[in-house]
């Protein structure tokens, strides 16, 4: 597959892009400006993403004296060798089925199920007028922004680019803090009952064990 038959397909970038956005949303559903500023940096990272999956491989040609130099065997050019971490491991099947492309598989989707879950404790909660405590909430109290990370983070290893490698952090420091000021609202809203419930749930990384202390 030679560079113009892999890449400048837009219609793909477009179509790719709308899927993940909209099953997103499907889950998420934003309705504050802090749901819709954290969904819109999720969504500028997928656009980022398939731009340079489908459309212009960025990546591939600012590194691609150096990968021609340290790999020789491998036509950059083509689709498949996008999968970065796949080719430079010397994977030599059809990269769609290696390790690290199962590997994003399981954080996506992991994340697209948490994402889910969570809404739909949060939703039952913002009806009620109560604290979402149960689910995923049960185990970490932002839920909603670990998907968020768990999704980026499964894309990035299965077709790791400059520019999400770089927007990948900013976006993570963006989600913690949305969730600190999510935090002093509802500390503010629900008093005593929030405070203890924030110190016995961690904020993004579930307890190994229930009974421990763990770290946030």
């Amino acid at each position: 597959m030679n560079a113009s038959s892999a890449y400048g397909l837009w219609l793909l970038v477009l179509l790719n892009s709308a899927i993940f956005i909209l099953f997103a949303f499907s889950f998420y559903k934003p309705r504050t400006a802090r749901d819709w500023r954290s969904f819109g940096a999720f969504s500028a990272f997928l656009v980022a993403l398939f731009t340079e999956m489908y459309g212009f491989p960025l990546t591939i040609y600012l590194l691609s004296g150096w990968l021609q130099s340290r790999f020789p065997g491998v036509d950059w050019f083509a689709h498949d060798s996008g999968h970065l971490l796949e080719m430079a491991f010397g994977w030599k099947s059809n990269p769609h089925f290696g390790p690290f492309h199962l590997l994003s598989f399981a954080l996506i989707g992991g994340g697209f199920v948490l994402l889910s879950a969570a809404w739909k404790v949060l939703y039952r909660a913002q009806r009620a007028h109560r604290l979402a405590t149960d689910g995923p909430y049960a185990r970490i109290r932002h839920p909603q922004y670990a998907a968020f990370v768990l999704i980026m983070l499964g894309f990035l290893v299965q077709w790791p680019t400059i520019l999400t490698l770089a927007m990948f952090p900013v976006l993570v420091w963006m989600y913690a803090r949305l969730a600190r000021r999510e935090e002093r609202e509802m500390a503010t809203e629900f008093g005593e009952d929030y405070r203890r419930y924030a110190v016995a749930t961690p904020a993004f990384l579930p307890r190994m064990d229930r009974g421990g202390r763990g770290k946030e």
